[in-house]
């Protein structure tokens, strides 16, 4: 554990003092970050398996995933959906659902031997994009305007839809027993979902009233409204854990409430310390993924494996929006960027961690060895392809336009 700790903060120190320089080179934290927990994970490989499936680690990944559902839900500008609301709308509630459906099929092909239930798990895992390691891609000018807007919203919002979806999979995929039927998964599962929503809406509408209230009357100062900020999402996921509920759902729904309701010309200013932390906890499980990645793929990665972590990142993406973005007004050429711009990361690490604590036996190795591959494969796909899409799109439009 100390070994882990100074490793972190020297690695995080190095990147922090060339950063700058090493974003022109296109060398990211996460880069570093997993190599050095490849590094560190070697010597710790047998003491990993055992570490990793305690419930102190659940409860951790849970609170890292608090914050950073968080983050994305105050990250949307433009309303609640953006600017681009119906399109926003089509990704989230119809290309989504499509493409787990089609990792759960695709699954059951590939992955032989596995029940739903484990395979809607690794769905949810191996699904939800994350630009966390890519932000980049949202800066750059060659991509439209339109097609960023969309993405952000949908980066920002398909993790926290996700969720209950993946609460309920665990559930049921979860149960030693294997005697729990959909119906009883479902019954355990929508409570849940239904008191982290009402205490996720309660906190982020209280403080968000509150905090205009306090800040008309001239009773804050910047720094408080910085810190309430930093509370919000570890209340709402306390209340809601103590009351039976998912914390991380609670505490999506809270930063949706909040950015909606918060009334204030520095609120974008006020998150920065917030946008910190998450931060500092995302560099924190990457480095975990790095010594994850030596677990996993020690016995090898099956072909099958291989070809179905491929198609999630292309074809069981690409297609659903598509056919999601029918008449939507984007082009052909938008549509196409939209789908090939999913970079995974930590919310894929975070829901597998999850799994592999939950889950035992060859499911939990089949969930956390998704995990590690497809990360992996969006690393070298979107890390590389990415740039090289919003390249081609630009240039294909000067040649339109000249």
């Amino acid at each position: 554990m100390l070994v882990s700790l100074i490793a972190i903060s020297v690695v995080v120190a190095a990147w922090a003092l060339g950063a700058k320089r090493l974003e022109r080179w296109r060398v990211t934290a996460p880069m570093i970050l997993v190599l050095a927990g490849v590094a560190i994970g070697f010597p710790l490989k047998d003491a990993l398996d055992s570490s990793l499936n305690a419930e102190v680690v659940e409860r951790i990944a849970e609170v890292i995933l608090a914050v950073l559902l968080f983050l994305d839900a105050t990250d949307v500008r433009g309303g609640l959906f953006g600017t681009e609301r119906r399109s926003a709308v089509r990704l989230l509630f119809v290309a989504m659902p499509l493409s787990l459906v089609a990792a759960v099929l695709l699954g059951a092909w590939l992955l032989p031997g596995l029940d739903w239930a484990v395979l809607l798990v690794i769905a949810c895992v191996v699904m939800p994009i994350d630009f966390a390691p890519a932000a980049s891609i949202l800066r750059d000018q060659r991509v439209p305007e339109r097609v960023r807007n969309v993405l952000k919203v949908e980066g920002g919002y398909n993790d926290g839809i996700v969720s209950p979806v993946f609460i309920f999979a665990l559930v049921l995929a979860g149960d030693q027993s294997r005697d729990a039927t959909p119906l009883e998964a479902l019954s355990s599962a929508l409570p849940q979902a239904i008191k982290a929503i009402v205490v996720g809406l309660a906190v982020g509408a209280l403080l968000a009233v509150a905090a205009n209230l306090a800040e008309r009357h001239d009773l804050m100062t910047e720094q408080s409204k910085r810190l309430i900020l930093v509370t919000a999402p570890l209340l709402s996921y306390g209340l809601s854990v103590a009351v039976g509920g998912s914390g991380f759902v609670s505490a999506f729904v809270c930063g949706i409430a909040l950015n909606y309701l918060r009334r204030s010309p520095s609120f974008r200013r006020d998150l920065e310390l917030v946008d910190d932390v998450g931060a500092l906890l995302t560099a924190v499980m990457w480095f975990v993924f790095g010594a994850v990645t030596v677990l996993a793929l020690t016995s090898g990665v099956p072909v099958g494996m291989m070809v179905f972590c491929l198609m999630a990142l292309t074809l069981v993406r690409l297609l659903p929006i598509l056919v999601a973005l029918v008449g939507s007004g984007f082009s052909w050429r938008e549509r196409l960027l939209v789908g090939w711009l999913g970079p995974r990361g930590t919310t894929s690490i975070v829901f597998g961690l999850l799994a592999f604590n939950v889950l035992s036996g060859d499911a939990a190795d089949q969930a956390i060895l998704a995990t590690v591959v497809v990360v992996l494969g969006s690393v070298v796909i979107h890390g590389i392809g990415a740039p090289a899409a919003a390249h081609a799109y630009g240039k294909s439009q000067t040649r339109l336009t000249g």
